[in-house]
Formats: structure tokens, C-alpha cells, sequence
């Protein structure tokens, strides 16, 4: 697909160098804000680089989301690396500690936009990581092409790690030669989405999701147990799609059942559509050349015009706290950040453009059962991440509560009765 009516235009060809990393990092200045990409798509190998020639600048502002792994900058907060994050992750904690983290509120949707030139927070670098090129010579961004192409096609010094172990995928992840100024080879491991199999809890949860899902349904995932649980109840449904923020290892299977080929989707049907990808080694060997997947800019996933035009759509996303009214918290604990909106609030509002399904799933309770996550009300200085507005079913393990179109005695009945029995009274 071409997405370019989705993206900047192309810088005029770089004039594109190979070497070492030594010789292209040395070419960042002093003070310049670098874009680092998130997740499995975070050039380890390019910042191990970075931190072992720190001496050579004053400062330097590293501009990320969210981080698999604790990374070799990290470990000099203004010595000479501050940070800031549209998505902070466990990662950034000590360099938050260390005042040497800032937040940036800011969507899916909304970050293409902040690093561009034109834009609030104009990036002066950024660091990718490339699979090695194809035989046509084009280089892959891999697993994260979100907001990372757009600063890609901006930026004044882009800097390539070319890396064997990167998967190649297809779409707007595909870079020409000269779109690059830098090309470091340079193998280190694409860093992968842990996790552990789904519980009894994440299961119980996901079976009251996956009744929503229907024959023909176009599905939105984010990150967690429950959405991992979820699409492992689907192997029945058949004409599956995904037009998506993020995929990881339970599309796989997907695939494999017959339930997902995308044969009903209203847009780019039979591919499978995200911006990001997160997984598992088996997942990064599944996805290499699959010219199922189609790696899309969040000017597209993200779209409400675009999100407009698909049917059946059912997102799907968790929380840390629902208030009474709808009002929903993913991000906060009470002023801690603790992650970011991610593409949540943009998936919310595109659902409801088509008759779509905007769910919420979580558990009950939080702190081993000590908290509810069903509270009368937000904290004040609580993040609210979808506005009530917004907000249509929240699952627990307790059921389903239906909130859009209804009042607010409704809402609240509602939620009280997904709440866990323990705090139900404190509810009322």
C-alpha cells in the first residue's frame, strides 16, 4: 500500500555514508533532542554506542515511548542525557527519580506530530534500526513504523543500525537508501514483549470479550494478558481482521485456526494492518517478509477517517481505573505516571463513528485484591485518559457493564455490579 498521502514528503535524497558508529553518532550536535523508537524497534546497539561516547557532548535530550528494557544511557541521567517520554515504561523510573524525565501528553495519534519540524518538539536526530536490505535495496524499519517514519522523512540526521536480526516487513516500513544519511552495521537483539501465559483471572475476563467478537469482526488490540487471552478464544470465528496499533504472538494463531484473513475488512482487506509489532523470536521469524502484514504510519491506524470507514470494529484496551461516571484512567497512579494513552482515547472515538465496540478489561482489583479499580471518582490529580464521553463496555471478571447512551445512575449501577463484591457497598 502507499501511505504517502498519510505521511510528510521526503526530504530531498541524503547524502547517504556507511561506517562505524563512532563516526556517525559524532556527527549529532551538542544539545540536539535525539528520537529514540520504542518497544522490540529500539536500536540497542546504535545507544550502547551513544553512552560509551557521552564525554563528547554537554547534553543530550533522548525522546522515546515505551521501553522493553533498561537501556546503557539510562544509566548517566544528565551526565549528559536527559529524557522525555510520550509513554513512560518501568525502564525510565530511576531517571524520573533522578529529575532527569519529563512527560509528554500526548496520543498515538498526536506523536507523529510533536518530532517533526514544524512541530512543538522538532527532532534534531534520529537513531533507527534497519533490517538488512532486500534485493530490490530497499531497508526495513521492522517493528515500529508509528510516528518513527514520519521523523524519518524530517529529521535533519537520520542514523540507520543495520541489523540482520531485524524482521523486514512491508509498507511504510520500507526505506530507500537515500531517505538514510547513515548506515551502522551493527548486530544486538531486537528486544522482545515478555510475557506469561494467560491466568484464570485474564481468562475469565477475556470470555466475556470474546462473546463481542463476531464472524467478520475487525479487531484492535493493545498490550496485556487479557487481549493475549482474548485471541485465544477466537479460533471458531472465521473473516477476522486487524487494523490495529500493535501485534504480537497471539496473531499468530489467529492465522493459523482460519479465523483471521481479512476477507470482510472495509480497508486494505486481507491484510493484516498495524503501526507497531511486539513479540516473541518465534513471532519476529513469523513475521519476516509476511506479506500478510502491512506496517501502516499512525497517521493511517489512528485515523478517525480511516477508522470511520471500518465495520464491526471492536477495540479492545485495559485501565487502572473506571470512576463511576465512565471516566476512564490507563496512565496514572494518582499523579505517578505509570504509562501513557497510547492509542486508547483514538480507538475509543473512531469506534463509535461506525457502530463499533469500544471495550475497557480489567481486573477488578488491584494491590492483591486490596484496591478496587472501580472508585467513585478519579483521584484530582488522577490522569484521565478517556473522557466519559467516550467510554462504552468495561469488562471485569464480574461481567459486562454497558455505559454508552446511558445516564449516569446508569452507569454507575452498572459498574457496581462488575465491581468485586468487597467494595460494592463502598460504592453505592
Amino acid at each position: 500500500m502507499d501511505f504517502d498521502d498519510y505521511l510528510p514528503p521526503r526530504a530531498a535524497p541524503r547524502q547517504t555514508r556507511d561506517g562505524s558508529a563512532e563516526r556517525a553518532l559524532r556527527q549529532i550536535p551538542d544539545g540536539a533532542r535525539v528520537v529514540v523508537p520504542p518497544m522490540s524497534a529500539t536500536p540497542v546497539g546504535l545507544l550502547d554506542a551513544l553512552d560509551e561516547m557521552r564525554d563528547g557532548w554537554t547534553e543530550i535530550e533522548i525522546a522515546t515511548g515505551n521501553l522493553f528494557e533498561h537501556l546503557a544511557p539510562l544509566d548517566h541521567p544528565h551526565q549528559p542525557f536527559r529524557f522525555s517520554t510520550y509513554q513512560t515504561s518501568g525502564p525510565l523510573r530511576e531517571v524520573e527519580s533522578a529529575g532527569a524525565l519529563e512527560h509528554i501528553p500526548a496520543t498515538y495519534a498526536q506523536v507523529p506530530g510533536l518530532f517533526r519540524q514544524e512541530g512543538p518538539l522538532p527532532a534534531d536526530t534520529i537513531l533507527i534500526q534497519v533490517s538488512e536490505p532486500g534485493p530490490d535495496g530497499l531497508y526495513s524499519l521492522g517493528t515500529s513504523v508509528g510516528g518513527i517514519v514520519d521523523v524519518v522523512r524530517t529529521a535533519p540526521l537520520v542514523i540507520a543500525q543495520v541489523n540482520s536480526r531485524l524482521p523486514y516487513t512491508f509498507g511504510a516500513a520500507e526505506l530507500r537508501r537515500e531517505e538514510i544519511d547513515w548506515l551502522v552495521p551493527l548486530e544486538s537483539p531486537v528486544l522482545e514483549l515478555r510475557r506469561s501465559e494467560p491466568g484464570a483471572l485474564e481468562r475469565e475476563i477475556a470470555g466475556a470479550v470474546a462473546e463481542l467478537v463476531t464472524d467478520g469482526a475487525t479487531l484492535q488490540f493493545g498490550i496485556g494478558g487479557v487481549p493475549e487471552a482474548i485471541m485465544g478464544l477466537l479460533d471458531d470465528r472465521r473473516d477476522l481482521g486487524i487494523h490495529s496499533g500493535l501485534i504480537s504472538d497471539g496473531v499468530m494463531g489467529l492465522v493459523e485456526s482460519g479465523a483471521l484473513n481479512g476477507a470482510r475488512k472495509a480497508t486494505a482487506p486481507e491484510l493484516i494492518i498495524t503501526t507497531e509489532a511486539a513479540g516473541s523470536a518465534e513471532f519476529f521469524r513469523w513475521l519476516d517478509r509476511n506479506p500478510a502484514v502491512c506496517m501502516a504510519p499512525a497517521g493511517y491506524t489512528h485515523s478517525l477517517d480511516v477508522l470511520a470507514q471500518q465495520t464491526n470494529f471492536v477495540g479492545i484496551n485495559s485501565a487502572v481505573q473506571v470512576a463511576l461516571d465512565g471516566t476512564i484512567n490507563a496512565e496514572s497512579l494518582g499523579a505517578r505516571q505509570i504509562s501513557g494513552p497510547g492509542g486508547q482515547p483514538d480507538f475509543a472515538a473512531g469506534a463509535m463513528l461506525n457502530g463499533g465496540v469500544s471495550v475497557v478489561a480489567m481486573p477488578s482489583t488491584a494491590a492483591r485484591g486490596k484496591v478496587s479499580r472501580i472508585v467513585r471518582g478519579l483521584d484530582s490529580d488522577s490522569v484521565v485518559t478517556t473522557p466519559r464521553t467516550l467510554a462504552d463496555r468495561i469488562v471485569t471478571e464480574f461481567g459486562m457493564a454497558e455505559l454508552a447512551g446511558r445516564t449516569l445512575g446508569q452507569r454507575a449501577e452498572a459498574l457496581r455490579r462488575i465491581a468485586h463484591p468487597d467494595f460494592r457497598d463502598d460504592l453505592a
